[in-house]
């Protein structure tokens, strides 16, 4: 099963770890645009999923978990995209480092910061890249809103509102505790991570509230919604809402000294529109759907020929999860929390954009929508 004397100009090839709803709609579509990528294995413990997803992208390999770390070991495979619930992100990551495998990993990058660190170390000590799957660090409108913050024409970036909400199903790992679940890890972690590349700083300390209704049984485990404020030097603030409780939505508007940039919908895998409004004078652009997850697969595919470490990198990752445990921590205690800054730091660059058509619809397999409607 090794494969030998490969070169540079062959296709880099994945195992994708795990089939839930966002792999089977997303990530395995994505490999027809990604560009010196093959997908060529698939693992799961759903035989009915392995069988059926095998014949739909003729994949050569379709493997129980069981079976990973041997396979990993083979050589069959460069890389590996984990797509796992929160709490197993770490274990297949080490294992795959330990393997001599590139990793790209979902976010948020792990369950805790502890996790996270284990994973970067994994990493380097297997001389391996780890790249965490923020997919809106290739998209045009988002990049095109950090543009217009950094170039300055809307003056000096004051403060920022972001939120992301939808309605989320019943019996979706997303609502149990004990896979590092919860619309701050799911949803809220869009908009600390652009709180960060549109200030471009990170933040220094929070305060939030979570909330929930009592009486709904999706809430058992999990916080229906949070809502957080983030200071950054400079005196910034930034203002984030996130809801498994509401109607599904996405936005974020800067507002700066004198203007506001503002992007609605703003993390969503549709339509998204820019609005810049300066001196009373408004313009706006539409940008059209397009496949988000095949820029991430070819940017690993190129750090690895290449040689390169990625970003977003796995300090990327971490970064995003001291925030994550800053608020949690307030919420529960009702006391600001100061953020731990992680060094050293890259930013998305307006370069990183990346078009590539979206695709089709798909057929699914044991799996159900994690949302009970389309987010606007």
């Amino acid at each position: 099963m090794k494969s030998k004397n490969r070169s540079r100009r062959d296709p880099i090839r994945f195992a994708v770890i795990g089939q839930g709803h966002f792999a089977q709609t997303s990530i395995l579509p994505a490999f027809e645009n990604a560009r010196g990528c093959e997908l060529a294995a698939l693992f799961s413990d759903d035989v009915t999923k392995l069988r059926a997803l095998r014949k739909q992208y003729d994949v050569e390999y379709a493997l129980p978990y069981a079976e990973l770390g041997e396979f990993l070991e083979s050589g069959a495979v460069d890389a590996v995209y984990v797509a796992v619930p929160n709490d197993l992100h770490a274990l297949f990551t080490e294992r795959a480092a330990g393997a001599g495998v590139h990793v790209l990993c979902e976010k948020p990058i792990a369950a805790n910061s502890a996790q996270a660190t284990r994973m970067i170390s994994a990493c380097e000590r297997g001389g391996v890249k780890l790249m965490i799957a923020y997919r809106l660090h290739f998209e045009p409108a988002n990049l095109a809103a950090m543009e217009i913050v950094r170039g300055g024409e809307i003056g000096e970036a004051r403060f920022l509102s972001t939120v992301f909400s939808q309605q989320v199903t019943a019996e979706n790992t997303r609502t149990q505790g004990e896979h590092a679940g919860g619309p701050l890890r799911d949803v809220g972690v869009y908009c600390i991570n652009a709180a960060r590349y549109l200030f471009r700083d990170e933040p220094t300390e929070a305060v939030a509230f979570g909330a929930r209704k009592r009486n709904d049984a999706r809430f058992r485990e999990i916080d229906e919604q949070l809502a957080a404020l983030l200071r950054f030097p400079g005196e910034r603030l930034a203002q984030l809402t996130c809801s498994f409780g509401a109607y599904g939505h996405s936005e974020v508007r800067v507002m700066g000294t004198k203007g506001t940039v503002a992007l609605s919908p703003a993390f969503n895998m549709r339509d998204l529109v820019l609005e810049v409004e300066v001196g009373g004078k408004t313009r706006s652009k539409t940008f059209k759907r397009r496949d988000q997850v095949a820029p991430e697969l070819e940017e690993l595919a190129a750090c690895i020929r290449e040689g390169r470490d990625p970003e977003p990198s796995g300090r990327e990752g971490l970064a995003d999860l001291r925030v994550i445990e800053a608020i949690e921590a307030s919420a529960r205690s009702g006391r600001r929390v100061s953020i731990e800054r992680v060094f050293p730091e890259r930013r998305p660059r307006a370069g990183q954009a990346r078009r590539r058509p979206p695709h089709g619809r798909v057929s699914t397999v044991n799996v159900q929508p994690p949302t009970q409607q389309r987010n606007s």
